[in-house]
C-alpha cells in the first residue's frame, strides 16, 4: 500500500511539475490541490488524514471557494513547506464578526484560558471541507441534528467535571424532555433546541447579564415561542417581581426546569409542582396539606384541587385584584370548575386554615387548642382507670387466691 502511495504522489508532482512550471507564481487551482489530496492514502508526517472529498467540498458552502482561501501559506504546488493548520484566526478573515463575538463566550474564553477542548469553528460546523449552510439537512447545526452536535461535549459527564459545567447529562436530559421528543422523535423543527434557549455564537454563563439564560433574562427567551405564556407571566406577581429586579422571583425554568421539561398534564409533574410552590410559600404547602385535597394528593391521586387550580399557572393574581382568580368575587366560578354545585356558603371554606396562627384563625386555633387537651385529657382519666383497674384485679385475684 505504501508503495502505491509513494508511487502515486510521485506522479501526481510530476505531473504538476510538468503542467505548472511556475505554480508559484500562479493562481493555485483546486484541481491542483486534490491532484494530491484526492489520493486515498495520503496522510501527514502525524499520521493525520489529508484526504479532501471533492464531492463533499463542492457540496459545502465552501465549494465555490479556491483551496488557497483558507489554506493562504500553501503557496507552491508540491509544498516547500508544511501548510499550517486551519483554526479560529483562519475563520475570521472571512467571519470577523463572528469570531469576534464567539471569543467573548463562554467557549472562546474558555480556549483563551487554556482549554483546549473547548469548542471551535470545526467542532460545531464541521471541518472546512464540508461546511453547509445552517438550513441544509446534512449540516451538524440543521435544527435536527444540533442537540446531537452539542451532545458530543454536553453529553460526556467528564467534561462537565473538569469545566465545572453544573448540568454534566445535559444531552441527555434534553433528548426525554418535551422538547428534545417534539423535536427528534416528531421531526418538529419549530421545537426548542439547545441553540434556542442558549444563543449560537454568543453563548454565555447564565450567571452574565447578557446571557440568554440568566435569571432575569429566561421569560424572554422562553417568551420567544411561549409569546403567549410570556404575556400572562408577565402580567402576574411574579413576572412583575422579576421586572423590578427580584431574582428570588420564580421564573420559567423554576417550575419547568431547564432540560427535563415535561408536559404538564402527567401525574408526576401535577405531584412535583406542589413542592416546587412549596419551595417559596412554604407555609401555603403546610397548610394545604392539611385539608382534604392536600392530603389526597400526598397519596398520589391528582384529579383533586393543586395550586395552579385555584391561584392559576402564569398569570397569578394577588387576591385584592378584582381580575384575580381567588378575588371574593371570583371565588365561587373558581371552585365550580371542580365543584359545579358549588354556591356562596360553600367558597367560606378556608383552603390555607392555620390551626397554629391565633391571630390568623383564632377560632381555629382555640378549637384545635381545645380539642388537643381534650384528647390527652381523656387519655390521662383513662389512663389512670386502666391502671387503678388493673391494681384493683390483682388485688381481688391475691384475695381470692388467699381465701383458698
Amino acid at each position: 500500500m505504501w508503495i502505491r502511495k509513494r508511487v502515486a504522489l510521485v506522479l501526481a508532482s510530476i505531473t504538476l511539475t510538468l503542467v505548472r512550471p511556475a505554480a508559484a507564481e500562479d493562481e493555485i487551482t483546486n484541481e491542483a490541490c486534490l491532484a494530491c489530496h484526492a489520493l486515498e492514502d495520503l496522510v501527514g508526517s502525524d499520521g493525520r488524514s489529508l484526504v479532501v472529498d471533492a464531492g463533499a467540498f463542492s457540496a459545502s458552502t465552501h465549494g465555490t471557494l479556491p483551496c488557497t482561501t483558507c489554506h493562504a501559506d500553501a503557496t507552491t504546488v508540491p509544498h516547500e513547506e508544511k501548510p499550517a493548520r486551519i483554526g479560529i484566526a483562519t475563520c475570521a478573515t472571512c467571519h470577523s464578526e463572528v469570531v469576534a463575538t464567539y471569543e467573548k463566550s463562554v467557549h472562546g474564553e474558555a480556549r483563551t484560558n487554556g482549554a483546549t477542548d473547548a469548542a471551535t469553528c470545526a467542532s460545531c460546523h464541521g471541518s472546512t471541507h464540508t461546511v453547509r449552510q445552517h438550513s441544509d439537512m446534512g449540516s451538524p447545526v440543521y435544527p435536527l441534528n444540533l442537540p446531537r452536535t452539542c451532545g458530543a461535549c454536553h453529553g460526556d459527564p467528564e467534561l462537565a467535571k473538569r469545566h465545572g459545567i453544573p448540568v454534566v447529562n445535559a444531552y441527555q436530559l434534553y433528548l426525554d424532555s418535551i422538547h428534545g421528543r417534539a423535536l427528534t422523535h416528531s421531526g418538529l423543527l419549530v421545537a426548542a433546541n439547545c441553540s434556542s434557549c442558549h444563543g449560537f455564537h454568543d453563548i454565555r454563563p447564565k450567571k452574565d447579564a447578557e446571557s440568554k439564560v440568566s435569571r432575569l433574562s429566561v421569560p424572554a427567551t422562553c417568551g420567544g415561542c411561549h409569546a403567549g405564556v410570556m404575556e400572562a407571566y408577565d402580567n402576574g406577581v411574579h413576572g412583575r417581581a422579576v421586572k423590578h429586579g427580584n431574582l428570588k422571583a420564580p421564573v420559567c425554568i423554576d417550575c419547568h426546569t431547564a432540560h427535563q421539561i415535561a408536559r404538564v398534564d402527567t401525574d408526576p409533574w401535577k405531584l412535583r409542582i406542589i413542592a416546587e410552590c412549596g419551595t417559596c410559600h412554604e407555609e401555603s404547602l403546610k397548610t394545604y396539606r392539611d385539608t382534604f385535597h392536600g392530603q389526597v394528593t400526598a397519596l398520589g391521586f391528582t384529579p383533586v384541587a393543586r395550586c395552579s387550580n385555584c391561584h392559576g399557572s402564569h398569570r397569578v393574581l394577588p387576591a385584592a385584584d378584582p381580575e384575580s382568580s381567588i378575588a371574593p368575587a371570583n371565588l365561587v366560578a373558581t371552585c365550580q370548575k371542580c365543584h359545579p354545585q358549588a354556591g356562596p356558603k360553600f367558597v367560606l371554606f378556608s383552603p390555607h386554615a392555620d390551626h397554629e396562627n391565633p391571630e390568623r384563625n383564632p377560632g381555629l386555633y382555640y378549637a384545635a387548642r381545645l380539642m388537643t387537651l381534650l384528647i390527652v385529657a381523656v387519655f390521662i382519666f383513662f389512663g389512670i382507670h386502666t391502671v387503678l383497674w388493673l391494681l384493683r384485679s390483682l388485688i381481688e385475684q391475691r384475695r381470692l387466691n388467699g381465701r383458698r
